[in-house]
């Protein structure tokens, strides 16, 4: 089986030491770096399940409201059943482009510092 992958490094990567991983830790780059991941994460995760839990207390509560006919046999409750896809595909979407424009450089950037390689 042929494969494009160039072949493993043989070249040794200096490990970093406990004191290293504490200091990059402790630094403003990693808290920032932190910082922007949970102020994209946090509120998307709550309004996602707060999105969910709507969804399924109507299907609960609110068999009437949720039956009602839109077309044909398209109800209420399919069009938010659908919508519950349609939003974790854009989530993961967004997230993909807030990662790689805002999280993965600064990562890359303490990874190679970490690694020896800045």
């Amino acid at each position: 089986m042929a494969t494009d992958a160039p072949p493993p490094s043989t070249e040794q990567h200096k490990l970093p030491t406990t004191e290293e991983f504490t200091e990059v830790q402790e630094s403003a780059e990693f808290g920032e770096l932190r910082r922007s991941y949970r102020s994209f994460a946090f509120p998307l995760t709550v309004a996602f399940i707060a999105w969910y839990l709507l969804y399924v207390l109507l299907s609960i509560y609110a068999g009437d409201f949720m039956g009602t006919q839109l077309f044909g046999n398209f109800n209420v409750a399919l069009a938010l059943g659908l919508a519950q896809f349609v939003t974790t595909f854009l989530i993961a979407w967004w997230y993909a482009r807030h990662a790689a424009a805002k999280l993965d450089p600064k990562a890359e950037a303490i990874k190679s510092r970490m690694e020896g390689g800045a």
